[in-house]
């Protein structure tokens, strides 16, 4: 550099420092750089990655590990492993009209990424509202009902939810019932419904086993010989021994 400045000597070698056609080279080395590293990205299991240019689907990527994809493709995570979704109570009826408050739970999956990305912005809000649809259509068993009436309501569910979310690809395993209950404006009534109903089944149950008794001491005392009695009688008899046993009957409930 001092050589430089001395008048009559030649610049130094290297004097004149990095040329345009010099910085341009780093630059674009420097660009391509950039470019090769964002296109790394890690596949992960249960993942996938959605690829789209200009709004356009160019392909799944469901490969695990370390990889590249081209970084001017606009990657959309999605999760495709088995998910388990709880409902809040939702409105349903039975098969007499009845007003129920039902929670459910549901095990689904992304099957068809593409369509599931492209088809719909937020998954579970529409699975609740295909899952309220078919509660809407299909009667569900009133509380108390059998194991058998409730597997038949899953199996039904089950397809109906099923058939509303395969165009957007989404896989429905199961839809089963976890908690049936009457809505609250008609809960109070259906309480009183129902020990009503209990209530005059025990009292059935008691008439006829104390007709049964009663019989049984009418056969035996004349069978035997003990007494003789013509019709008169008899009916007296089976009066009073019907008084008495359900007298009886009524001081030995708690």
């Amino acid at each position: 550099p001092l050589a430089a400045g001395v008048p009559g000597l030649p610049p130094a070698p290297g004097a004149a420092g990095i040329g345009p056609a010099q910085w341009a080279a780093c630059a674009g080395a420097g660009a391509l750089a950039l470019f090769g590293f964002g296109g790394l990205a890690r596949g992960r299991t249960g993942r996938a990655w959605v690829l789209g240019l200009f709004g356009r689907y160019r392909g799944t990527v469901r490969r695990t590990g370390l990889l590249w994809v081209n970084p001017l493709l606009l990657r959309r995570r999605v999760d495709v492993r088995l998910r388990h979704w709880r409902s809040e109570p939702m409105p349903a009826a039975d098969r007499g009209g009845m007003a129920l408050r039902v929670v459910v739970t549901v095990v689904w999956r992304v099957r068809d990424t593409a369509r599931a990305t492209l088809g719909v912005e937020d998954h579970e809000t529409y699975l609740r509202e295909c899952v309220e649809a078919a509660l809407l259509r299909l009667p569900v068993e009133a509380p108390g009902a059998g194991q058998a009436a409730m597997d038949a309501v899953c199996e039904a569910l089950t397809r109906q939810v099923t058939a509303d979310t395969a165009p957007v690809g989404l896989e429905v395993f199961a839809v089963r019932p976890v908690r049936v209950e009457y809505a609250p404006e008609v809960a109070a009534a259906m309480h009183r419904r129902r020990i009503a109903a209990l209530d005059a089944r025990h009292r059935a149950s008691v008439l006829s086993s104390v007709v049964d008794s009663v019989e049984d001491t009418v056969t035996r005392l004349t069978v035997r010989g003990l007494v003789e009695l013509d019709d008169y009688e008899r009916k007296a008899l089976v009066k009073d021994l019907t008084v008495a046993f359900c007298a009886g009957r009524g001081e030995s409930m708690p």
